[in-house]
């Protein structure tokens, strides 16, 4: 055996003496890994409502009166409830934005527009919002809705088509965030009128002041090939 082989095997036989702070200082490796691997979690809505009740009792003492005995949270849900019903920013989404560290999406060029392009033709109607930068909000057809076959091209089914992407859109708040809509038309089907009258009534008294443009890209045809034959009937 050689000398390296037997200092070796000298070292193995000889027993370890583990201080304290030695001690202290073992742990598993997969207890180790697992803690540094571990993604940091964001608090949650009920810590950070928590701790904004805290800070607002810190403040000063609660209001008298019938709801003086009313915790901080149940009030901050409260008002939460009134500011909701008057389609105000509540406290939650205050907090939520205030902890929210996420880079904000870039939705374009800070000048141009939120686009609500109606493509309206004798078969259908079809409806699709985009941001600044082109990317689609929401799109849908009236056959998305319920519609088939010949009940697609009615008046009826393009104003029920734009009433639906409307409330969606009141839905996912993006009436706060549209600052500037442009309207573009397309084609001559009777879903063109029926987008219209909705915009300009009562479904549409979110998103009607901030229209600033109007535009029609309907596509013109300049020679090309022959047109077919017109449909003859009777």
């Amino acid at each position: 055996m050689s000398r390296i082989q037997n200092r070796l095997l000298a070292a193995a036989r000889t027993p370890i003496s583990y201080s304290q702070t030695t001690l202290q200082c073992i742990r598993p490796f997969s207890q180790t890994c697992s803690r540094h691997d571990e993604p940091k979690r964001p608090p949650s809505l009920l810590s950070m409502l928590s701790r904004s009740a805290q800070s607002s009792q810190s403040r000063g003492p609660p209001r008298p009166g019938p709801g003086g005995d009313m915790s901080a949270l149940q009030r901050i849900l409260a008002q939460d409830a009134v500011l909701g019903a008057r389609n105000l920013p509540t406290m939650t989404e205050q907090i939520l934005g205030e902890n929210q560290n996420e880079a904000k999406e870039d939705w374009g060029p800070a000048n141009e527009p939120f686009h609500f392009h109606i493509y309206a033709h004798k078969h259908n109607c079809h409806i699709t919002v985009t941001k600044p930068n082109r990317n689609a909000i929401i799109s849908k057809s009236a056959g998305d809705i319920g519609f088939k076959k010949a009940k697609r091209s009615t008046y009826d089914a393009a104003y029920q088509l734009t009433a639906y992407i409307i409330d969606k859109l009141h839905q996912g708040n993006w009436h706060k965030n549209i600052t500037a809509l442009e309207v573009v038309l397309r084609g001559f089907g009777a879903g063109r009128e029926a987008a219209t009258k909705v915009l300009l009534g009562t479904e549409g008294r979110m998103l009607r002041d901030k229209i600033v443009k109007v535009s029609d890209s309907t596509r013109l045809k300049f020679g090309g090939t022959r047109s077919p034959k017109p449909r003859r009937l009777g």
